[in-house]
């Protein structure tokens, strides 16, 4: 059974996936404008990323016994400059979402709740891997510059990038 603290916490955290979902289907929208297709198939994979990152919060705080209470999401940014500034924001919102996961793990720790700390152990590993993919495309971006061939064969591998429903079809 959950605490109400760590409801309203793990609730917290529901929004902030589900708004992270919106901050990266902007930045598709983004590159989709600047006919990026595979960047923009790249974001969209990861908004649907979050959104399964949400609803395995979701289901956690059911299964426990606890009330999902969904808030309002903020609007994401819209107004992007560049493939560099779309990768430097999406790896410091990692970061971002990599902080709130500890302050989870650490809130769980204080209250001796077991069952939510081995739950969230799934997301510290899963944060490990988001910061390097996104430090990786960031560095690739950097390199490239805004050299049009590079970045268009950049375009290509990050549009290989498949959902996990795509990838089971």
């Amino acid at each position: 059974m959950l605490s109400k603290d760590m409801v309203k916490a793990i609730n917290d955290q529901i929004n902030k996936e589900l708004y992270s979902a919106y901050y990266y289907l902007a930045m598709a929208a983004f590159f989709e404008t600047e006919n990026l297709d595979g960047m923009a198939q790249f974001m969209k994979v990861q908004a649907e990323e979050e959104v399964e990152h949400a609803m395995k919060f979701y289901n956690y705080v059911n299964d426990q016994g606890g009330h999902v209470e969904l808030e309002t999401i903020e609007k994401p940014k819209t107004d992007f400059k560049d493939a560099e500034e779309i990768f430097t924001l999406a790896l410091e919102h990692e970061k971002f979402v990599t902080s709130r996961i500890h302050a989870l793990v650490d809130q769980a720790l204080k209250e001796n709740d077991h069952a939510t700390k081995a739950f969230l152990d799934w997301y510290v590993t899963e944060q490990v891997e988001e910061e390097a993919t996104m430090d990786s495309i960031l560095g690739k971006v950097k390199v490239l510059g805004k050299s049009g061939h590079g970045l268009f064969m950049l375009d290509a591998q990050l549009g290989q990038r498949k959902s996990e429903n795509e990838s089971e079809e």
